[in-house]
């Protein structure tokens, strides 16, 4: 480690609420009796099933296949048979097609134990290898990481920076895969280093992970890869690409461009460590590690789930809920989705369940009081809450005007707030309104 950074404008220092479940080793979750498999795993259209009610299923086997060029595969994470095939209701609040898949007691052998040599295959083959695995970004957007790593023509990569930041409060998933997937981790940075060629590669962890900084480093050094560590102060959205990219790198990436525009391609950690298994034993995105946490939560727990599983299932795991559990949201409570069904069934993007009390509970809104503190917060350099006026009375255009399409829904805005303003709900409603009317 040589040196320590952040980026510059805006964002927030909230209660990060780690140490609910920071300590808390990655458990295996014993196998549900049935999972709810979304054909909708991922940004982009979704999944055309391959399988109908009756079906036998097998662990790994493809049961969803890509239907876009922003989509893509949806595995089978057990074996069993298709009880039904019927829409469901994801945490987003949107409905999406899944298989209702009854798990068989008895899974046998694992089949993903063999590892393959990766070392003569191309960037295509790697990136093939990728994209039929069905990874996609599991820091919560769930963009297919194929196409995050196909560089266009005439772009080339300057810094390949991996996300190790997991600034939303309460959620602990992917410390912990850092502390004990380390070598497979550092091993998935440079087959995603293989992919795109990058000029300089880094890792960016918050100073709340010191322990993993040092572990990190010391698998590095041990594999003699040429990979830098980079400490980052603690603000909220570090974990943001164009905010980590300005931490690690000093670049800014412009309104309205991608992270490639500025030399650079982001990836998570978690997405890391899928990539590795998916390179080295052929394993698809079939599970992940969860943290259900929160006040709300019994015994928070850091859990390695199969894709599909629902709330209910990591509660009572977790030991249930407590008497004034309040608020379930899938991921944390800065950028996550307030759902209220317990049969809600995580995703790939699903980096954790943070269940809130009644002390956790935002209060009334009050009208604006013009203070500024949204626009002193906003790490993108808007006006919060000139936006949200615009919207609330219908002016989308001028809103678009102000920049709302560059607006991450950080939720620095509405955390800094005195009145209590939904502030984000208002942009995530002007987007949608703002690009029909175009």
């Amino acid at each position: 480690m040589s040196r320590i950074s952040t980026f510059g404008r805006g964002g927030v220092h909230p209660n990060d609420g780690k140490s609910l479940s920071k300590d808390m080793p990655i458990e295996k979750l014993p196998l549900p009796g049935e999972l709810f498999l979304s054909m909708s795993q991922h940004l982009g259209a979704p999944a055309t099933p391959l399988k109908k009610k009756g079906d036998r299923v097998e662990r790994g086997e493809l049961v969803g296949e890509s239907s876009s060029f922003i989509s893509a595969n949806v595995h089978s994470p057990v074996n069993g048979v298709v009880s039904d095939v019927r829409p469901v209701r994801l945490a987003t609040g949107g409905n999406a097609m899944c298989l209702v898949i009854k798990v068989d007691e008895d899974q046998g052998e694992d089949p993903f134990v063999r590892s393959y040599p990766y070392e003569d295959m191309s960037s295509e083959e790697l990136l093939a290898l990728v994209k039929d695995m069905g990874v996609v970004g599991m820091g919560g957007a769930t963009f297919p990481t194929s196409v995050k790593l196909m560089i266009p023509k005439g772009k080339s990569v300057d810094d390949l920076v991996i996300n190790g930041v997991e600034c939303e409060p309460y959620l602990t998933s992917d410390y912990r895969s850092m502390l004990e997937r380390a070598e497979g981790i550092v091993e998935g940075v440079m087959i995603l280093s293989r992919i795109t060629n990058p000029k300089k590669i880094s890792i960016g962890i918050e100073m709340n992970k010191m322990d993993a900084v040092a572990h990190l480093e010391k698998v590095i050094a041990e594999k003699g890869y040429p990979i830098e560590v980079v400490a980052l102060k603690m603000k909220y959205p570090q974990g943001d690409e164009k905010q980590l990219i300005k931490a690690v790198t000093g670049k800014e990436v412009p309104s309205g461009k991608l992270p490639i525009d500025a030399g650079a391609v982001v990836a998570n950690i978690s997405t890391t460590y899928a990539v590795y298994e998916a390179v080295v034993f052929h394993k698809p995105l079939i599970e992940r590690v969860v943290s259900v946490t929160g006040e709300g939560v019994v015994s928070p727990k850091n859990v390695l789930a199969p894709i599909g599983t629902k709330a209910s299932d990591l509660f009572k795991y977790a030991g249930g809920l407590k008497d004034d559990a309040v608020k379930m949201i899938s991921g944390g409570p800065m950028m996550g989705f307030a759902f209220s069904d317990e049969d809600t069934p995580i995703v790939k993007g699903t980096s954790g369940i943070t269940v809130l009390t009644f002390q956790d509970e935002l209060l009334s809104a009050f009208p604006c009081v013009s203070c500024g503190k949204c626009v002193e917060h906003c790490p993108m350099g808007l006006m919060p809450n000139k936006m949200f006026r615009n919207i609330k009375y219908g002016n989308y255009q001028v809103a678009m005007d102000l920049g709302l399409m560059d607006c991450k829904e950080c939720g620095c805005c509405a955390y800094s707030c005195p009145s209590h303003i939904p502030l984000v709900q208002g942009f995530k409603l002007g987007k949608k309104l703002g690009r029909k009317k175009k």
